[in-house]
């Protein structure tokens, strides 16, 4: 075992992580395609990736290695040699839903004459428009006639979330089935790394992509050795985390012993459960003023024969996190300072949903000013990043990272 990820925490000094530069997925992105493809808004590229570089530069200013999806992805399919580059191919096409045969050998076609295994990795990501095949004559007869600027595969533009296809415990992972059609791909690049990169090939996995139940990361936050917080939201089912549940206590390796399924409203301003709460130091939560409120926790602990056991607290969530984290209190600090309209405005471009690089330092969003100014009033070191762009698509300094390394303590 190399022990290439090491997660206990929310909080600890962040050491490695893993990110994604928006690329060519936002210009593919137009009116018409929003809702399915899950943004409100069309960012504007060249902003998004200064902010995108902006944020990449504070966690290098602070000591933490930055290393970025395409990469990683591009080594790993590299690894494998021809066999496994045809593999993810052929996966990838037919997981973007092409279903006929000869546009699928086109699409293979063109992606695999490119040779650069990063720049083909990013193409992918961004999406092929039919006018792509056109040009290299590619299709003829029906498809010809197409409308140029139809997708035959279509943009991953919420990729740049790098905290949900994939999140990592202790010295595992675990690998997503997205609750969005539109998202399914994204776990499938982790999915190489996991199998080929030579680095993370050995990996241990709590849950894998092939599963029938939804989860993702951002639901996922491992607030200490003992205990992994998850949230059952409107993109985490509960069968999912029962299955992570049983092969979390199943590993000796660690000495995780509670799950704490924490239910949130089954809705899209809520979406995860970091959309709604981060840790931001040892006794410290960020949170939305609705998630106070919420009563419904459950505490899942191992049971015999491999089995869990599930208990419902009947407690707040203030008291639940001291009493599970050996804490006399923990204070929780209101988006927007608590003021309903501004609370309303900054929750919606993710004010609680913050990067703790060590106890209290946290990266956020610059335009979140009010809730900026209430965490150092409460003693927490707030290093703000741009944020006009990035923060169209619905997720904050904590949904753009990946922890693969904090020091264990």
């Amino acid at each position: 075992m190399k022990n290439t990820i090491c997660n206990f925490s929310e909080i600890a000094p962040l050491k490695k992580v893993l990110i994604h530069r928006p690329g060519e997925e936002f210009l593919n992105l137009t009116p018409n395609t929003l809702e399915r493809l899950l943004f409100d808004d069309i960012p504007y590229l060249k902003i998004a990736q200064e902010e995108h570089d902006a944020y990449a530069n504070v966690l290098r200013e602070e000591g933490v290695e930055v290393v970025y999806l395409t990469d990683l992805a591009a080594e790993a399919i590299d690894a494998g040699g021809r066999t496994v580059r045809k593999k993810f191919l052929e996966q990838f096409i037919a997981e973007a839903g092409v279903t006929s045969p000869k546009i699928a050998k086109h699409c293979f076609d063109y992606l695999n004459a490119i040779k650069d295994t990063r720049d083909m990795v990013k193409k992918c990501i961004a999406g092929i428009d039919i006018s792509e095949l056109k040009k290299l004559g590619s299709v003829s007869g029906f498809y010809a006639t197409r409308d140029t600027g139809r997708m035959i595969i279509d943009p991953i533009p919420n990729i740049y979330f790098q905290r949900d296809p994939m999140a990592t415990v202790g010295h595992g992972a675990t690998l997503h089935r997205m609750w969005s059609v539109t998202r399914t791909r994204e776990s499938i690049f982790a999915e190489y790394i996991y199998k080929y990169h030579p680095f993370y090939d050995d990996v241990k996995l709590y849950y894998d992509r092939s599963e029938p139940y939804c989860i993702e990361g951002g639901d996922i936050q491992v607030l200490s050795k003992e205990v992994v917080a998850i949230g059952i939201s409107q993109r985490t089912e509960p069968d999912a985390i029962a299955n992570f549940a049983k092969r979390l206590f199943k590993d000796k390796s660690n000495n995780f012993k509670y799950v704490l399924a924490i239910d949130i409203p089954d809705e899209r301003s809520f979406m995860h459960l970091d959309t709604v709460m981060t840790q931001v130091d040892v006794n410290k939560f960020a949170v939305q003023d609705a998630i106070m409120d919420i009563s419904t926790i459950y505490e899942i602990t191992p049971g015999n024969g491999g089995e869990i056991e599930i208990m419902e607290i009947h407690q707040g969530l203030e008291k639940v996190l001291a009493k599970y984290l050996h804490l006399d209190k923990v204070e929780l600090i209101k988006c927007g300072d608590g003021k309903r309209i501004d609370a309303e405005r900054e929750q919606w471009s993710d004010g609680v949903n913050l990067l703790c690089i060590r106890p209290g330092v946290v990266i956020a969003y610059d335009r979140n000013y009010v809730t900026n100014e209430t965490l150092r009033k409460h003693g927490v070191k707030v290093i703000e990043i741009p944020s006009s762009e990035l923060s169209r698509g619905r997720g904050g300094s904590h949904c753009m990272s990946m922890a693969l390394v904090r020091e264990e303590g």
